[in-house]
C-alpha cells in the first residue's frame, strides 16, 4: 500500500499524481490521508466537500484501490506515521515546499519530521512550475 499525504493544494496534487504511479507500478493500493487538527475554523490544508469530490473523481480514474481518511488528529506527522506502521504500508509520499534554512528554523518543518521520523522510505515530491 502507497500512503499519500494529501492536501487540496499543488503540492498535494504531486504527492497525489506520483503516489498513484507508484501504486500502479508496484501493483498496489492507496491509502490517501488528508488531515486536520481542527483548531481552527478554517483549515486549507482539509479538503472541503467540492474538493473531496475532486479527489475521489481522480481516485476513481486511476483504477486502483483506495481509502481516503479525513480525520481530525492531534498531530499532522503522527497520523502519516501511524499509518506507516501498517505493516501493509510501503511507502509515504509527500509533498514539499522550498523553505530557506532560516524559514525551517523559525516555523518548524513538517516534512523534516516525516523524513527523520519516518520507519519506511518516503518520497518527497515537488510540483512542477
Amino acid at each position: 500500500m502507497i500512503v499519500v499525504g494529501y492536501t487540496p493544494d499543488v503540492y498535494g496534487a504531486a504527492a497525489l499524481e506520483h503516489g498513484i504511479a507508484e501504486a500502479r507500478v508496484r501493483g498496489t493500493s492507496l491509502k490517501v490521508l488528508n488531515v486536520t487538527k481542527g483548531d481552527a475554523l478554517a483549515d486549507p490544508h482539509f479538503a472541503d466537500s467540492g474538493e473531496v469530490g475532486e479527489l475521489r473523481g481522480a481516485l476513481d480514474n486511476s483504477g486502483l484501490e483506495f481509502v481516503l481518511d479525513q480525520s481530525v488528529v492531534s498531530d499532522l506527522v503522527e497520523a502519516l506515521l501511524e499509518a506507516m506502521e501498517d505493516d501493509a504500508a510501503d511507502l509515504l509520499v509527500i509533498g514539499i515546499r522550498h523553505r530557506s534554512p532560516v524559514g525551517k528554523l523559525l516555523m518548524g518543518s513538517t516534512a523534516q519530521r516525516v523524513l527523520l521520523d519516518c520507519p519506511k522510505p518516503v518520497l518527497a515530491v515537488k510540483p512542477l512550475k
